[in-house]
C-alpha cells in the first residue's frame, strides 16, 4: 500500500497507560466507597472520551462527584506516569525508523499527550506534531480528530495508515477514509470491522506494511 503518513493513536498503542489510568481511577472510587475491579473498569474506559465515562460512573454511583473525579484523575496522572509510564514494545524502534510523515492523534488533552510521549522518549518525534480531541473538539469515534491530523501532516487521507488499538479510534479512522492498522485487536472485539483493518499483534509488524 501507498503510504505517505502515519498517525498514532496514544494510549495502549505508543505508551502503556491505560493500566496505570486504571488503577489510578479504581484508588480514587476506593476512596469514595465505590468498589470496582479492574476487569469491570476497563470495558468502560478503553478507547472512549474521559468525560463520558465519568458521566456514566457518577449516574451509576451518585456518591460520585464528576468535577471533582476528573480534577483527582487529572492530578495524579503526571506524577504515576513520570514513575511508572513505559513505551510499547517496539515504539521507539518503530518512530525513529520512520522517514515519511508522522503525527500522534489522541483523546487526551495536550498536557496528558505530551507527558506521556516526553517520560518514554518519544516527544522529539513528535514536536509540533500533536493532535488532541481537546483541540479539534471531536473525540473518536468522530473522524474529525483523524482528518485534521492527515492536515496537520499535509497528507492526504487515503494516504495515511491509521494506528489503533480500540473500537471507537478505528470506527473514527475508517470513517474518515485512512487505512488503518487494528493492533492487539481480536476479531470479537472488532466485529462487524475485522474484514475493513489490517491486523496486528507487534509494531514491528507495521513496518511492512509500506
Amino acid at each position: 500500500m501507498k503510504i505517505d503518513g502515519v498517525i498514532f493513536d496514544c494510549d495502549g498503542t505508543l505508551v502503556d497507560s491505560e493500566g496505570l489510568a486504571v488503577e489510578i481511577v479504581l484508588e480514587l472510587l476506593a476512596e469514595a466507597g465505590v468498589r470496582l475491579s479492574a476487569a469491570e473498569l476497563m470495558p468502560r474506559f478503553h478507547g472512549r472520551r474521559f468525560a463520558t465515562v465519568v458521566d456514566e460512573l457518577c449516574q451509576a454511583f451518585p456518591v460520585l462527584d464528576a468535577q471533582a473525579l476528573t480534577a483527582h484523575f487529572r492530578a495524579r496522572t503526571p506524577v504515576v506516569f513520570r514513575q511508572r509510564l513505559k513505551a510499547m514494545p517496539g515504539a521507539l524502534a518503530l518512530v525513529s525508523g520512520l522517514e515519511i510523515e508522522k503525527c500522534v492523534a489522541s483523546n487526551g488533552p495536550v498536557s496528558k499527550i505530551e507527558t506521556c510521549l516526553a517520560v518514554t522518549g518519544l516527544l522529539p518525534h513528535f514536536e509540533g506534531r500533536i493532535v488532541s480531541a481537546f483541540e479539534v473538539e471531536a473525540w473518536k469515534p468522530d473522524p474529525r480528530l483523524i482528518e485534521v491530523a492527515a492536515q496537520r501532516m499535509g497528507v492526504a487521507i487515503d494516504r495515511c495508515l491509521l494506528v489503533e488499538d480500540s473500537l471507537p479510534g478505528v470506527q473514527a479512522g475508517l470513517t474518515a477514509g485512512a487505512r488503518v492498522v487494528a493492533y492487539r485487536m481480536s476479531d470479537l472485539q472488532l466485529g462487524a470491522l475485522a474484514g475493513h483493518v489490517t491486523r496486528v499483534d507487534t509494531l514491528s509488524e507495521i513496518r511492512a506494511l509500506f
